[in-house]
């Protein structure tokens, strides 16, 4: 039996990249999900609720936390994965996706916990991954409000750890490098860029996402950070 079964994950970006590779493997240890997207994307997931969301929306939000739970009574896992991004020097960044990537990443973010947060408390043995990123723990060029709202994610992440941790609630962040998704294709990613060739693929992410969530309930991970072995060491 695995560690998951019987859990009742909540996955936001559901529909693509990361957040879909993050939602079958948790369907593949036996949670049961509810997806949040823009699409309302099932993923082809047997049993999952699956609503068009847009986090930036908190009606939204509440909304497919509401249907989870009514659907599977509990809910034990959120997994924030909603986001966006952009590459450019900062004076030339579209003053609309500076507004998007902090709606979407750190506003995003804070809705979902606000709504899913009761039920995590409720579970006794719950989980909150908030899909960060390298970029929110150290300065990156061409990378100024992305990085801005990924190290608003650690914190925020860190900083629920103090308050949640003796009440049943682990906080994780998790920190990848370089993926190769469609993720800010069009924004300063083109989908010939040689680099794409040699990052990681979702499938990893979700890998290390389903290691956090299994760990024994006796310690917690507060942050996983990993690169792809063709990106600079820091210092």
């Amino acid at each position: 039996m695995s560690s998951l079964d019987g859990k009742v994950a909540l996955v936001t970006g559901a529909s693509r990249g990361i957040g879909a590779a993050v939602a079958r493997a948790l369907a593949r240890e036996g949670a049961s999900l509810g997806l949040a997207s823009r699409s309302g994307d099932d993923l082809g997931i047997e049993g999952a609720v699956a609503t068009p969301t847009d986090v930036r929306r908190p009606e939204d939000v509440d909304r497919i936390v509401a249907e989870t739970v009514e659907r599977f009574g509990r809910l034990d896992i959120v997994v924030a994965n909603a986001g966006v991004g952009a590459y450019a020097p900062f004076l030339e960044l579209d003053p609309e996706h500076l507004e998007e990537i902090i709606d979407v990443n750190v506003k995003g973010l804070l809705y979902t916990v606000r709504a899913a947060l009761p039920h995590l408390l409720d579970s006794g043995e719950a989980d909150l991954v908030t899909l960060a990123s390298v970029a929110g723990l150290r300065g990156l060029p061409l990378e100024t409000v992305y990085c801005a709202s990924k190290f608003a994610q650690v914190g925020f992440t860190r900083s629920l750890d103090h308050e949640l941790r003796q009440r049943g609630v682990r906080c994780t962040n998790v920190c990848p490098g370089g993926v190769a998704t469609d993720f800010a294709i069009g924004r300063g990613r083109t989908r010939d860029m040689p680099e794409l060739q040699t990052m990681m693929i979702p499938e990893d992410v979700a890998e290390v996402v389903i290691f956090v969530l299994t760990r024994p309930r006796g310690f917690r991970m507060l942050d996983a950070a990993f690169r792809p072995v063709t990106e600079a060491s820091w210092g």
